[in-house]
């Protein structure tokens, strides 16, 4: 009798935290536990929970402003994030290029330009331009910025669905560059969420 309850112990045990584990188990791509199973656009609290509180660029770590992030979580094991970072310490001549800085896991297509995954410091300039530059501050591409007069409601940074229904758009108030991925499991998702 104490060997069958003992057994009978043991095994509700192991079945219970089997079951406990299986529940509780998530991946660090998981937003809420919920499995991202569409594409997902990002907000600001959405994306600071992948994001660092400071960034290395050009030799300086630099803290992002948390409120001011976005990005585009493609699916359960694939993110592009941006955000603003404080550029206080850089010389001026980077300030006026390096304003936000931008991770992506895929590669993706900005505006007819091909961004392989990795981290890069980006921003406007003057003469609606849009500039990517690597890690070491050396200018990779820029192109030409969209105003956006319809948009209701510019922010300092954001990240949205295009109008069109393919692609995203970078936005910083009211200029934007747009963008999509273009590996074949992220391109050939058909939803987004705003």
């Amino acid at each position: 009798m104490f060997r069958r309850s003992l057994r009978f112990t043991l095994l509700f045990a192991i079945t219970a935290f089997a079951s406990y584990a299986t529940s509780s188990a998530t991946t660090p791509y998981q937003v809420n536990s919920t499995p991202v199973t569409t594409v997902k656009v990002l907000t600001a609290s959405e994306a600071t929970l992948y994001l660092p509180n400071t960034v290395f660029f050009r030799g300086q770590s630099a803290p992002i402003q948390a409120r001011n992030s976005g990005g585009v979580q493609f699916t359960k094991n694939t993110l592009l994030l941006v955000t603003l970072v404080d550029t206080a310490g850089y010389s001026s001549s980077l300030q006026e290029k390096y304003q936000a800085y931008l991770i992506t896991e895929v590669s993706v297509n900005i505006e007819g330009h091909l961004l392989q995954p990795g981290a890069y410091g980006c921003g406007f300039v003057v003469g609606n331009t849009f500039v990517v530059m690597d890690i070491g501050g050396h200018d990779l591409f820029s192109v030409h910025s969209t105003k956006d007069t319809a948009l209701r409601r510019p922010t300092p940074l954001q990240v949205l669905p295009a109008t069109t229904g393919t692609g995203y758009r970078l936005y910083v108030g009211r200029d934007y560059v747009g963008f999509t991925p273009t590996s074949p499991e992220t391109s050939a998702t058909t939803s987004v969420h705003p």
